[in-house]
């Protein structure tokens, strides 16, 4: 697992909530590298990038095992996500 987030920048912005978020902030978490790899030990948290395809393509940091999902498609494939589950979203 250090091998997969040893190579993302530090800049990466990453972001974790639990998927019943519909309208509350306050759900809404920033953690850092450190937390995350805490994250990905948790068979209820599901890691999703959301970088734009060219910067997703042409990236050489890529968390294993994360899903990719278009930000600009957020409202249709938000609902596919269980309720139930943790959602950890991360660009760079």
């Amino acid at each position: 697992m250090r091998s997969i987030l040893k190579s993302l920048p530090s800049a990466f912005l990453i972001v974790i909530f639990t998927a019943s978020f519909a309208g509350a902030a306050n759900a809404i978490t920033f953690i850092g590298k450190d937390q995350l790899k805490q994250e990905l030990q948790n068979p209820d948290v599901v890691v999703i990038d959301v970088r734009v395809p060219h910067e997703w393509d042409s990236s050489q940091s890529k968390i294993q095992g994360a899903r990719r999902e278009s930000p600009d498609e957020v409202n249709e494939w938000m609902t596919k996500y269980p309720k139930d589950k943790t959602l950890v979203l991360y660009c760079d």
